[in-house]
């Protein structure tokens, strides 16, 4: 299942960090290859890659996927070399709304029960992004993050999905 670091980089990058439930990242692998985006997915996992709940998530479109396992962020950040990381987080400060995405960049998020570490966030609250939404709801499904997020990004990149 896992591929070689890819040789013709995509316009846009999924980055999730020790994903814990294998129905969310089925999800997430089908709105990026909805978007032509590449999913990274950074150990330790909280399922096996040949999850049940992880396929019926993706359906078929789970072999379309351009699809990258690495042991820790910097190892995706090495092989990117993105343009931009943005760290999405319910503690960031600064609107999703208000970064400018553009080709390469890097879409960064963290594990569905803590998000990602304080100090990360701390280290780049330039790039740390919130999706605004009423405290009420204190955060929003992982899936239904990083569709919002892909989406905005899509449409500022201007690039249409093929």
């Amino acid at each position: 299942m896992e591929k070689p670091a890819p040789i013709t980089l995509r316009p846009l990058n999924v980055i999730l960090v020790e994903p814990e439930i294998a129905a969310n990242t089925g999800a997430i692998g089908r709105t990026c290859v909805a978007a032509g985006a590449a999913l990274w997915l950074v150990r330790p996992l909280g399922f096996h890659l040949d999850d049940r709940h992880l396929r019926r998530a993706g359906l078929d479109y789970w072999d379309h996927l351009d699809l990258r396992v690495v042991n820790s962020l910097n190892e995706a950040e090495h092989a990117l070399k993105p343009s931009a990381l943005w760290y999405f987080s319910t503690k960031a400060k600064r609107s999703y709304t208000d970064a400018e995405f553009t080709p390469g960049d890097a879409l960064v998020f963290g594990p569905e029960t803590r998000g990602l570490p304080a100090r990360l966030l701390s280290e780049a609250q330039d790039s740390a992004l919130l999706i605004p939404i009423r405290r009420e709801a204190r955060s929003l499904n992982l899936a239904n993050a990083v569709a919002i997020a892909v989406f905005e990004a899509v449409r500022q990149i201007g690039k249409t999905p093929h």
